[in-house]
């Protein structure tokens, strides 16, 4: 089913979650677990990302293949076509739509780090220009990323909007954000998209706090500001206690959520980072309260 019949034929915002495909023994294990666990939570769609390059193409496609034929969900296949040529393209969304994908959620994706890697000619620089090429040839619900904040390699906000209208104005039919700390850059980011004529279904990105680390990193390759609010919560934890980071995390990702969808969001999109038990208990608490 496409995204855009879903967001229009319920009145209740949606639930979504980002997955990624495994690429050790370990990783594979705890996709597996989290699988088991979040697809209980019935949600009404899934993500999964697509590597640099297509370096994950197989793997992506047998994660595809396993939520939509295992699990019954509903699937965005992310498409990544930085330095791809057309025909690897097209073969890839090709192979999508043969396992049923209706949804694709398209971006530039990052240079893969391969030191040999070699981008194609005929590739495209910018997510615009893929959906370019990507809207004619496709009867796809297709989706772009936006954030909030600005891209990190974005000249300016204003340039950064300029962009994303492009990427609407060639077919995008919604626009699933990157996780932000502070809900204000959200609002107001919603509000610079109306005001350039951006009327499309926006929804929020929500990362739970998982570990220190791993925050902090995150944060510093996408551009997320860590507030003052989280520094100083994280500041008052025992120290090394990762129980309680984890019930802060979930915490400050209800507050949040529970703000956004007051505020009349189409939906929540989560990102996991393939672990479940910070995701089961945010959805469990927002639907306790009736949000959900």
């Amino acid at each position: 089913m496409k995204l855009t019949d879903i967001w229009k034929s319920r009145n209740e915002p949606t639930i979504s979650f980002e997955l990624f495909p495994a690429r050790t023994e370990k990783a594979a294990a705890n996709l597996e677990k989290a699988i088991e666990e979040l697809a209980a939570l019935e949600p009404d769609f899934v993500s999964v990302t697509f590597g640099a390059g297509g370096s994950t193409r197989e793997g992506s496609r047998q994660l595809v293949k396993k939520l939509k034929e295992e699990k019954g969900l509903e699937v965005i296949a992310y498409f990544a076509g930085f330095g791809l040529a057309p025909d690897k393209i097209t073969a890839v969304i090709d192979d999508y739509q043969a396992l049923g994908v209706e949804n694709i959620l398209v971006v530039r994706g990052d240079e893969p780090r391969d030191e040999n890697f070699t981008p194609h000619p005929e590739s495209f620089s910018y997510a615009s220009e893929l959906m370019g090429y990507i809207r004619p040839r496709y009867d796809l619900c297709l989706g772009v990323a936006g954030y909030p904040e600005s891209h990190i390699d974005a000249a300016s906000q204003a340039k950064d909007m300029e962009y994303l209208k492009l990427k609407v104005e060639r077919g995008a039919e919604y626009i699933i954000c990157n996780y932000f700390y502070d809900n204000q850059y959200f609002f107001d980011y919603l509000a610079r998209c109306r005001a350039a004529g951006i009327d499309i279904p926006i929804i929020p990105g929500v990362m739970p706090i998982y570990n220190i680390k791993m925050m902090r990193m995150l944060a510093g390759m996408c551009g997320a500001t860590i507030t003052e609010t989280i520094e100083t919560g994280i500041a008052a934890l025992p120290e090394d206690d990762a129980a309680a980071l984890n019930d802060f995390g979930i915490d400050f990702a209800a507050r949040q959520s529970a703000e956004l969808i007051e505020a009349g969001v189409p939906g929540l999109h989560i990102y996991t980072m393939d672990r479940s038990k910070s995701t089961l208990g945010l959805v469990n608490r927002l639907r306790e309260d009736g949000l959900l």
